[in-house]
């Protein structure tokens, strides 16, 4: 295999730095679901650590410990998908906060051994997970009894929106101080109330509350159909690239491994830097891609498939098979080397 995914930890700084610019005063929880969108995870949360970030989304409990490990036990690491009484057992051992949307997962934390932090999770009509309106007040209810007994500790409000239009998220959110009203009347009282991920984060100051969720925004991954990066004040931070194995009959072939999770149906659409200049990827298939030669095209040829430096980012190339930009960075394989640069160049995994 001669691909490799190149991350530039200073870019993703940079990054950072203009995250916390645009959400402040809320504090930026940088979300590092899927091995950080597919970059390193060890290594992206050791530079947002050192950048001042003090909030990590892990998604499941599984990356929050790796969280956890990485960096001990000052950070906040927030996860919100736990399956069963065991995995809410790890979270409260390994002083994680949890995002409950379920009267079934409150009862496990209740029972766990300690005191679990959890953000309670109104549905506000995503319908992704999350507490249904009508059956909130019970929820909240029950949440406060818990808490009275010492088996929890309610610290947050949270909630996912579609960022569809913004008359939904209008009304998302007009549903979302509904639920922190009814908590309170409950008795409880919570410190933390975050609604927004990167778009609306970055788009609308009245969704930022106390966190802002942003997770694409911090890779350099632009939203698809929206404003580039540019305008976002962001800047891509990672670039795959490989190298030419065989030319034969007007095509340059690259071994990109055993899996190299390209969809196949980027093939015929997607633009690549070759050293002669743009070139068509003609071909996914296995482990091998197929670039339209060029004039003195030989084996040991770099080319770069999509990244800072290509002609297509992760969003380009997902606009033209019709998906998002994170779809694609994530289904880079984990046995691609990540080279970090940003400091002494290191290869990871």
């Amino acid at each position: 295999m001669t691909a490799e995914l190149r991350v530039d930890l200073d870019a993703f700084a940079a990054n950072l730095g203009a995250i916390r610019a645009r959400v402040a005063p809320a504090q930026h929880m940088l979300v590092v679901k899927d091995d950080a969108y597919g970059h390193g995870l060890e290594e992206v949360v050791a530079r947002a650590w050192a950048e001042g970030v003090r909030w990590f989304g892990a998604f499941d409990v599984r990356t929050g410990r790796v969280v956890r490990a990485e960096l001990g036990p000052d950070p906040r690491v927030f996860v919100w998908i736990v399956a069963t009484a065991g995995e809410a057992q790890q979270a409260v051992d390994a002083d994680l906060d949890v995002g409950v949307g379920d009267a079934a997962l409150l009862e496990d934390l209740g029972a766990a051994g300690g005191r679990a932090r959890v953000h309670l999770k109104i549905d506000t009509g995503l319908h992704r997970n999350g507490v249904r309106p009508e059956e909130w007040p019970a929820f909240v209810a029950r949440a406060t009894e818990l808490e009275q007994t010492g088996a929890i500790e309610v610290v947050g409000i949270w909630s996912h929106i579609a960022e569809a239009s913004d008359a939904e998220d209008d009304a998302a959110r007009a549903a979302f101080e509904t639920a922190c009203n009814q908590a309170r009347s409950a008795g409880l009282r919570p410190s933390l109330r975050h609604l927004a991920a990167s778009a609306a984060g970055f788009a609308r100051a009245e969704f930022r509350y106390d966190l802002v969720r942003v997770g694409a925004f911090a890779y350099g991954i632009r939203p698809a159909g929206g404003p580039g990066e540019a305008e976002l004040g962001i800047r891509r931070i990672s670039t795959l690239a490989a190298r030419v194995t065989r030319v034969a009959d007007g095509t340059a072939t690259m071994d990109l491994g055993s899996l190299d999770g390209l969809p196949s149906t980027l093939a015929g659409r997607l633009q690549v830097e070759t050293p002669a200049g743009p070139r068509l990827l003609t071909a996914i298939r296995g482990g091998e891609s197929d670039v339209d030669a060029w004039p003195g095209a030989g084996v040991g040829d770099e080319v770069l498939i999509f990244g800072a430096r290509a002609p297509f980012s992760a969003t380009d190339a997902a606009e033209s098979i019709g998906t998002i930009g994170e779809e694609i960075a994530v289904r880079v394989a984990p046995t691609v080397p990540r080279v970090l640069g940003g400091g002494p160049a290191t290869r990871i995994r």
